[in-house]
């Protein structure tokens, strides 16, 4: 019998008795892996080999991983600067608990994420507190990650935690699973048969070259076979986010709705972002607990005199015969004072107020997909910054029914066909109402917007003459209605997944 050097030297190295691995089998020849697959499979083509398969699953600990089991996990660390700072007695600033720990960047998010989901504690409305019965020496992912420090690629068999702690540390991203699939030959009797008769190599070519086609060679060598199913490496490409797919989907659909685009700045001053909207300098989400407040540089340099004296007299005094106004304190410098936006309704103010590109006659239509930033507590739902779908439309005679309807021919493109509405209460729209819809693997009803007619008060100092309808919607918790994501966090921010977002099809 004649064979191709790899298979005899397979056939060689191999045993009757027991398995051989496909690795040992490569060490013992030394030919690539991949080469002695290719054999493998061939001989067991011709009955020489038996080929038996097994999936054998290692973990290890990412870099990441590694890092907080030299130090700690950011949870912990938040604790124990919460506790030094007397937060198990009474609600303590979260940024000062924050600064005490040393914390910076996603190590922040990560840590305020992970405080209330393990008992260290509660955050609420900016301030922090430490359960004083807390015990970060039973937390069971940090002695996970010590158990794993020193271990690399061990068989989880042999690793002596439980699957939900592994199966966490895995979802953050600071342990990596690898499965690869280990095949074992053995030699049968008619390998056995052959051998002893005496197998001669013949010689075989792996592929065409330029000197075999000139030669004329080709003609006359044997080439061996191509195996389809040998073990290939694979390779992840990138591909776009399918947040940002989405954005440019409602883009697209906004336009075809004859909708202009707008554009403006992250960082504003809290005039165009409240002020603007008919939003007293003393309402609770104008403190810091729900702003972020630039420190280099505080302030803005130039406002616009004539619409500044008429949106302080708006604030003061009301709009028309029977406004009222505030009756509060508003101070200028306040209003001047930089800030990220806290929602997009910021560039709506420019462009109706003809800072932004001009006066502008009815009938408008403008929005934007922008990120927009917010102290919010984080859960499956709020993230520190986020999307928003901020639109609106100025003509004559508008109503909650063309509100309503807008949004019922928006979301039926997304096959979105359940939307609710509720009456709400916002400063700068009357009548307003919040959307909701429903979870497709949940139920529940999901917040998706919030929406209203902007109030005189608001437009009179704008300079706009006629209605405007307007909304701000939600890009994550729109994704959470059409793909069943349960928790935003697995889509967008420092906590994502990654096998998630490689796995999920686009819905057209």
């Amino acid at each position: 019998m004649q064979l191709p050097a790899q298979q005899v030297a397979v056939l060689e190295t191999a045993s009757a008795d027991e398995a051989t691995s496909v690795d040992a089998l490569a060490a013992a020849t030394e030919l690539p892996p991949e080469t002695v697959t290719g054999a493998v499979f061939e001989l067991e083509d011709e009955g020489l080999v038996a080929v038996s398969e097994r999936v054998d699953e290692t973990i290890a600990l990412t870099d990441e991983g590694r890092e907080y089991a030299d130090e700690t996990l950011p949870e912990i660390r938040l604790y124990e600067a919460a506790l030094e700072a007397g937060a198990d007695d009474e609600p303590v600033s979260m940024g000062q608990v924050i600064g005490a720990s040393g914390l910076e960047g996603g190590a922040v998010d990560i840590a305020l994420s992970n405080y209330a989901r393990k008992g260290y504690g509660v955050i609420d409305s900016g301030e922090i507190t430490a359960d004083a019965d807390a015990d970060p020496a039973a937390d069971t992912e940090a002695n996970a990650l010590a158990a794993l420090a020193d271990v690399d690629d061990a068989p989880v068999d042999s690793i002596d935690i439980d699957a939900d702690t592994l199966d966490q540390l895995e979802r953050r991203g600071l342990l990596e699973r690898h499965e690869s699939t280990v095949r074992e030959v053995t030699l049968t009797e008619l390998a056995v048969t052959e051998l002893m008769a005496g197998i001669e190599t013949a010689e075989t070519v792996g592929q065409v070259t330029p000197e075999l086609l000139t030669s004329g060679e080709w003609a006359d060598v044997e080439f061996a076979e191509y195996n389809v199913e040998a073990d290939a490496e694979r390779f992840e490409g990138g591909k776009v986010h399918i947040l940002r797919q989405t954005a440019e989907r409602v883009k697209d659909v906004l336009v075809g709705m004859g909708f202009q685009e707008m554009e403006g700045p992250h960082v504003d001053a809290d005039f165009w972002i409240n002020d603007c909207l008919f939003m007293p300098q003393d309402h609770p989400a104008r403190t810091h607990w729900d702003r972020f407040a630039l420190e280099q540089p505080t302030h803005i340099d130039e406002l616009p005199d004539d619409l500044v004296d008429r949106v302080e007299r708006a604030h003061k005094e009301g709009v028309g015969p029977d406004g009222d106004g505030y009756h509060s304190p508003w101070d200028e410098d306040f209003a001047r004072a930089l800030a990220l936006r806290g929602h997009t309704t910021s560039l709506s103010t420019r462009y109706l107020s003809g800072e932004e590109i001009g006066d502008l006659e009815p009938p408008q239509r403008y929005f934007s997909v922008e990120k927009v930033y917010r102290n919010d507590t984080l859960d499956p739902t709020h993230l520190l910054e986020f999307f928003q779908i901020e639109g609106w439309v100025m003509a004559e005679d508008l109503s909650v029914r063309d509100l309503m309807g807008t949004f019922e021919e928006f979301y039926s493109q997304f096959g979105i066909t359940d939307i609710q509405f509720k009456p709400h209460y916002n400063p700068y729209t009357e009548p307003s109402f919040e959307l909701f819809g429903t979870h497709p693997t949940t139920g529940e009803l999901v917040e998706i917007g919030n929406s209203g007619i902007f109030r005189e008060e608001m437009l009179e100092p704008l300079g706009v003459e006629c209605d405007v309808m307007a909304w701000g919607l939600a890009l994550e918790r729109l994704l959470m209605l059409m793909y069943g994501f349960e928790d935003i966090r697995d889509i967008h921010g420092t906590l994502c997944d990654l096998e998630l977002l490689r796995e999920t099809e686009v819905t057209y």
